[in-house]
């Protein structure tokens, strides 16, 4: 009896006293976008209250991505780590070093290698934006819980092995409409930080529209003081300042996140022309409009008015943008006789360039004369799309049959629009980039952009049940080679991704497409 007894003590031990839990096949972790080679060394590195972060070299950018992974570790583990510069002796204990000293070119501007053993990690790149992606790497290789936003109890192990890793395209977004329903600064930074956990580098906010102007233009003051007062449904609307919108670029290139700031024009401008009469033909201001209609508002493009304000509120964006784009509409302009639309793309495309800047315009702007600089958007019809590939320019895929996150699911969800198609996970994320569109050659691409438009989206948990769990797939899409994706593996991915979203506090549609590993069966 005594013998048994002890036998279950020693059981117990085993099974309950064990160290940590982590996997250590490190090609067992669940990474989103899928790396382009992930090998395992099967042994484990385990992060602790001695560790530090060390940064090689002499790069201010280094250190300010050690101290954001720094932060981030620390709120969780409850440890103090640690950053400074790599001692030229290697330091004692298990430590992350953080270095751009590799010249692998493979890597691009954006790759980086990860290299673990058991008494470091060591992250390597060419450019800080690739440690920067691959710290992201590293968080997805912790446990699901380090995105937990408060300390939490356990053991904090990486398993062994290798990483390289290069995004397939340079263009890798997702866009706000913040003018249909108007969003906090606070809102559009958990926006921004969702799209750097999965290595997205753009972000399009869609600053103007019929039902709102949200960005401030001192020149044209009434354009917020009037014209952001409204939005769909009649709510009050909002406006950032502009050293809102500064801190707010900020908080994006802390991230290696490109801002582009679009003011839609000729058409989608009622808010402008309520604001001020001059740029309505008949001289008379419109009424505010908060309902969800298109095509019905036109600048009048032959008054040379439209054009001193347009000049002006590019000159104020272009100062407080350091990006290189800067995004002028032009879609669903039904309100404006083609000929003055021709005539008012060419006239605006020589002002941004004026002002140091490339245009962006939707798929329609390919109808005129393109300068070498623009970029064009397609988003529905081919044919303008293969236009402007005929007329050299590049182009940013965002096809509204599959990326556009305001698309219903299905016919049960419970917000969004159907318009272009519902958009289940299989069809959003199951087709390339490069062979979606006959006539738009891989040459011609930039990338790939997920628009939110936000005729139905009231707050922070609408978006995250239309953006999630869509947008990882399609920040795959952007990220890893073509042939390196298939439905049915990233299904599976997808679905143990479900606990490391629930730590992230994010609200996600629970799609019957994906076994989901986290138990929580119920759908949203």
């Amino acid at each position: 009896m005594l013998n048994r007894l002890l036998i279950g003590i020693l059981i117990s031990v085993f099974l309950f006293g064990c160290k940590t839990e982590e996997p250590v096949d490190l090609t067992s972790i669940v990474i989103i976008p899928k790396p382009v080679s992930v090998i395992g060394g099967g042994k484990l590195f385990e992060l602790n209250n001695t560790s530090g972060i060390y940064v090689e070299g002499a790069s201010a950018e280094l250190q300010n991505i050690g101290n954001y992974l720094a932060e981030k570790l620390n709120k969780v583990t409850g440890y103090d780590l640690k950053v400074a510069a790599l001692p030229a002796t290697a330091p004692e204990g298990n430590n992350i070093i953080l270095s751009t000293a590799t010249k692998d070119q493979e890597l691009g501007k954006q790759g980086y290698a990860i290299a673990i053993d058991e008494k470091q990690v060591k992250i390597t790149a060419n450019e800080p934006a690739g440690v920067f992606m691959a710290i992201q790497t590293i968080r997805q290789l912790f446990p699901d819980k380090i995105e937990s936003s408060s300390k939490q109890d356990g053991s904090w192990g990486i398993p062994t092995g290798t990483v390289k890793d290069y995004p397939a395209y340079e263009y890798r977004g997702s866009m706000l409409d913040v003018s249909r329903h108007f969003f906090s600064v606070d809102d559009v930074k958990r926006y921004i930080d969702f799209l750097a956990f999965y290595k997205m580098n753009v972000f399009h906010l869609h600053l103007s529209d019929d039902q709102g102007w949200r960005i401030e233009i001192k020149s044209w003051p009434n354009l917020t003081a009037h014209g952001g007062s409204t939005q769909v449904g009649g709510g009050q609307g909002g406006f950032y300042t502009q050293e809102q919108y500064k801190d707010i670029v900020k908080y994006a290139q802390d991230r290696y996140i490109t801002i582009i700031p679009e003011i839609d024009m000729p058409g989608h401008t009622n808010a402008a022309l309520a604001s001020y009469p001059e740029l309505n033909c008949n001289d008379s201001a419109t009424k505010l409009y908060s309902g969800t209609e298109v095509g019905f508002s036109t600048f009048c493009v032959r008054k040379e008015i439209t054009y001193k304000f347009i000049d002006d509120v590019v000159r104020e964006l272009a100062a407080i943008t350091p990006g290189p784009y800067i995004h002028l509409g032009g879609d669903e302009s039904h309100a404006t006789k083609k000929e003055d639309y021709l005539l008012f793309v060419n006239r605006v495309q020589p002002i941004v360039k004026k002002h140091g800047k490339r245009m962006i315009g939707w798929e329609e702007i390919a109808q005129s004369t393109l300068d070498s600089s623009t970029v064009v958007q397609h988003w529905a019809n081919a044919e303008h799309a293969k236009e402007a590939v005929r007329k050299g320019a590049k182009i940013i895929m965002s096809p509204a049959t599959k990326v556009y996150l305001d698309m219903q699911y299905d016919s049960t969800s419970r917000i969004g629009l159907h318009w272009a198609a519902y958009i289940e996970l299989d069809s959003s994320y199951n087709w390339a980039l490069s062979t979606k569109t006959p006539g738009i050659p891989r040459e011609s691409i930039l990338g790939v952009e997920a628009p939110l438009w936000t005729e139905t989206v009231t707050n922070m948990t609408d978006i995250e049940y239309l953006v999630f769990p869509r947008l990882p797939g399609i920040a795959e899409l952007g990220w890893t080679p073509e042939a390196a994706r298939n439905w049915d593996e990233y299904k599976t991915r997808l679905g143990k991704h479900a606990s490391r979203m629930k730590a992230m506090e994010i609200d996600f549609y629970r799609s019957k497409q994906i076994p989901w590993a986290d138990s929580a069966a119920v759908k949203k």
